[in-house]
């Protein structure tokens, strides 16, 4: 049975789909841009993006009652590949400060237009 996740502590969908699905032993997000959820606000660094769109991820992760340490594939969409190294710093750390026992596989694409005109935008799987 498919349970919906939703939470505040991640911005609202913008559109026709749900923050995630819980499958049972899977938890999958929609992608999520950053986009503060106290705010609406949008940084304009790229470092700034990826790490609230990690946070976002994290938050509705937790809703599901998971822990980032149970992410196990992410995809990366970026509007510039050359942003590339600054989002993989941004990344690495992010899980090293999330006690991730190791980290999750991953595709990072270049996407011509994100919603909002951001500069990334990350999806993440998780397991039970």
């Amino acid at each position: 049975m498919t349970k919906i996740i939703n939470t505040e502590k991640a911005p609202a969908a913008i559109g026709p789909y749900v923050q995630a699905v819980d499958l049972g032993n899977l938890v999958l997000t929609s992608g999520q841009i950053p986009v503060n959820p106290a705010t609406g606000e949008i940084p304009q660094d790229i470092t700034a993006q990826a790490r609230q769109s990690l946070e976002n991820v994290k938050a509705i992760i937790e809703q599901a009652g998971l822990s980032v340490a149970n992410i196990v594939k992410t995809t990366v969409f970026v509007k510039d590949l050359n942003d590339f190294a600054t989002v993989n710093a941004e990344y690495e750390r992010f899980f090293q400060e999330n006690n991730h026992p190791h980290f999750p596989a991953r595709s990072c694409v270049e996407v011509a237009r994100l919603p909002k005109d951001v500069g990334i935008e990350i999806e993440a799987i998780a397991v039970k």
